[in-house]
C-alpha cells in the first residue's frame, strides 16, 4: 500500500532555471552581452596561424634592420639599444599621447595587424650617471630632462636635438657666446647649474621622423625578394607610422623616440606603498623595471619644446597579465565600442584613459567578484566600466594609476565633457546595439582580410610572389618557433636587444629569458 501511495504522490518540481539579471538602464540582460562580449574579443584576436606569424615577424625584422641602418648612417642611437615592443597601436590607448594627434587609421579599410614600438633615442641606465628631471615649470607626470650633467660623448652626439634657456640650441648658443667663454659648464655650487642644454621633444621628434624616413627610402631603393615593402611612411605628431605589406598583412608600427631610465622616479614612490591588485602574483622588480619619458606636453599650456610625459609602459605590461580574464574581456569589448565614438572628434579623451580606469577598478574591486565564473559577469564589467569612464568624464577628473596627483581630465571644457558624456550615455542606454556594430565592423576587417589574402595568392604559389613580403615554405619552422613563443609568453614584455654590426640576428628578450 506504501508503494502504491508513493506512485500517486505527486512530484516536487524541478528547480527553476536561474533568470538571467536584466540591466536596469537598457533592459538588456547580462547573458547576452557577456556572450557578444566574448563572440567580439574571439573576432578581434582574429586567426593568427603560421602564415600570418611569419609575416609579422619579417615585418618586425623590417623594423628593427631599418633602425639598424639609422643607428650605423646617424651614429646617435645607442649602439646596443633595447626596444619596447607594444601589442596595439597608439590609437588603441597603449600610450598615454594626446588623441588629436595621432592620425586615422581604420582595421582592415588600412591595416591588418597595429604595434608600438618604443625606441630609447637616449637610455640613461647607469646608475652612476647623473639626470637632472626638472619638474620646477611642469604640471604633474611632465617634467624637462637637462643633459647638462651628462658625459661629453652625449653632450656632443645630442647637442643638436638640445635648447639653452634664450631658446637656441645648444650649437646656435656656442656660436653665439663662443667668443666671449659663456659655453662653458657652471660650477655645480652655480643655482643655474642644472638650467640649459635641455633635451628638447619637438626637436629629437623632428630628427627621428628625418632619419627614418631617409633609412627607408634608401631600403626601397633596394627591394629584396621575401622583405615587406613600405606602403606609407606618415608623421602623426610625436609618432613615425609605417605601414608595411608582409605578403597578405598590411601591419602598422607606431614609432616613438623616448628616452628610457631604470628604475623608479622619486615622484611616484608613494605608489609602491600602496595596497594593489598584482601584490603577490608578480614582484616588486618586475612591476617597477623602469620608466619612460614621452615627446608630449601637457595639453594645459605645457612647452611642447622642453616638456616630456613620464610614462610607465614597462609596467603596465607586467600588470596586465594579473588581471582576470573575465575583466579582460570587458576591457577590450569597451575599447572597441569606445573606438568608434571617441575617434571623430577627438575631444581630449583616448583609449588610454579607459585603460587607467581598467587598473583602478582591479585595485578597488574584490578579486572573486572580478573573477566570477558567472557567465554574465563579461557584460556585468562591461558596464561597470562604461559606468566609471561616465563618472570621470562628467567630474571632469581621471588620475594617473601611477602619480594620483596627475588629473588626467583636468584639460578638458565644459563643453567637451558633455559632448564625449552624451555619446557615451548614448552607448550605455543600448550597449547591446552597439556591441553589435562592433562585431560587424570586425567582421568586416576580417572579410577585407581574407579577400586580400586571396587576391595576393591568386598572382602566384606562396613563396613565390615579388619582393612584397612573401614568406617561403623552408621557414616554416622559424614560425613555429615564433608561434610557440607568443603562446607561451602570453602578456609578457618583450624586448630586443639589435646590434648594428649584425641586424640580421636581433636577440630577444622576454622578461628575464634571452632568445
Amino acid at each position: 500500500m506504501e508503494s502504491l501511495m508513493s506512485a500517486v504522490t505527486p512530484r516536487s518540481p524541478a528547480p527553476a532555471k536561474k533568470l538571467s539579471e536584466v540591466d536596469f538602464r537598457s533592459g538588456a540582460t547580462l547573458d547576452q552581452l557577456s556572450s557578444q562580449v566574448s563572440e567580439l574579443v574571439l573576432l578581434e584576436q582574429g586567426e593568427f596561424g603560421d602564415q600570418t606569424a611569419l609575416e609579422v615577424h619579417t615585418a618586425k625584422d623590417f623594423i628593427f634592420n631599418m633602425l639598424g641602418l639609422v643607428q650605423k648612417v646617424d651614429q646617435r642611437l645607442p649602439v646596443a639599444n633595447e626596444y619596447l615592443l607594444l601589442s596595439g597601436g597608439a590609437r588603441e590607448g597603449v600610450l598615454d599621447l594626446n588623441p588629436e594627434d595621432l592620425g586615422d587609421y581604420a582595421k582592415g579599410a588600412d591595416f591588418d595587424l597595429d604595434f608600438t614600438l618604443l625606441v630609447p633615442a637616449l637610455k640613461l641606465h647607469d646608475r652612476n650617471q647623473p639626470v637632472t628631471l626638472d619638474m620646477r615649470h611642469s604640471p604633474p607626470c611632465h617634467s624637462w630632462l637637462s643633459l647638462r650633467l651628462c658625459d661629453s660623448n652625449i653632450l656632443s652626439r645630442w647637442n643638436v636635438c638640445c635648447q639653452e634657456e634664450n631658446g637656441l640650441t645648444a650649437e646656435e648658443d656656442e656660436e653665439e657666446e663662443g667668443e666671449m667663454g659663456k659655453g662653458s659648464i657652471p660650477s655645480l655650487g652655480s643655482p643655474q647649474s642644472l638650467d640649459g642644454c635641455y633635451f628638447s621633444p619637438t626637436l629629437v621628434t623632428d630628427w627621428f621622423w628625418g632619419v627614418v624616413s631617409e633609412a627607408v627610402e634608401e631600403l626601397r631603393r633596394s627591394p629584396q625578394r621575401g622583405i615587406p615593402t613600405p606602403d606609407r611612411l606618415e608623421r602623426n605628431g610625436p609618432l613615425t607610422t609605417i605601414i608595411l605589406q608582409a605578403g597578405s598583412s598590411r601591419v602598422l608600427y607606431d614609432l616613438l623616440p623616448v628616452v628610457s631610465f631604470r628604475g623608479w622616479p622619486a615622484v611616484a614612490q608613494g605608489w609602491l606603498t600602496a595596497n594593489h591588485f598584482w601584490d603577490g602574483k608578480i614582484t616588486e622588480e618586475e612591476a617597477i623595471s623602469g620608466f619612460y619619458l614621452l615627446p608630449c606636453c601637457s595639453p594645459l599650456g605645457g612647452r611642447p619644446d622642453r616638456e616630456w610625459r613620464l610614462a610607465f609602459s614597462r609596467s603596465e605590461v607586467q600588470l596586465k597579465k594579473c588581471i582576470p580574464y573575465p575583466m579582460a574581456q570587458a576591457f577590450q569589448a569597451a575599447k572597441a565600442v569606445l573606438s568608434r565614438i571617441l575617434a571623430r572628434p577627438r575631444a581630449g579623451l583616448s583609449l588610454y584613459h579607459l585603460r587607467t580606469l581598467l587598473f583602478w577598478a582591479c585595485d578597488r574591486l574584490p578579486a572573486a567578484y572580478l573573477n566570477c565564473p558567472d557567465a554574465d559577469t563579461p557584460g556585468r564589467l562591461l558596464l561597470g566600466l562604461l559606468d566609471d569612464l561616465a563618472h570621470c568624464i562628467l567630474g571632469k577628473n581621471c588620475p594617473n594609476y601611477f602619480l594620483p596627483q596627475c588629473n588626467m581630465l583636468e584639460h578638458l571644457t565644459d563643453s567637451q565633457a558633455l559632448l564625449v558624456a552624451r555619446k557615451l550615455a548614448h552607448v550605455r542606454s543600448d550597449p547591446s546595439e552597439h556591441l553589435r556594430a562592433a562585431l560587424d565592423q570586425a567582421q568586416q576587417a576580417g572579410q577585407l582580410k581574407k579577400e586580400l589574402t586571396a587576391s595576393t595568392n591568386g598572382h602566384g604559389s606562396p613563396g613565390h610572389h615579388p619582393a612584397n613580403g612573401i614568406i617561403s615554405p623552408s621557414e616554416d619552422k622559424l614560425a613555429q618557433r615564433l608561434q610557440q613563443l607568443v603562446t607561451e609568453n602570453p602578456g609578457k614584455s618583450i624586448s630586443v636587444f639589435l646590434n648594428p654590426d649584425d641586424v640580421t640576428r636581433p636577440h630577444f628578450r622576454i622578461d628575464d629569458k634571452f632568445y
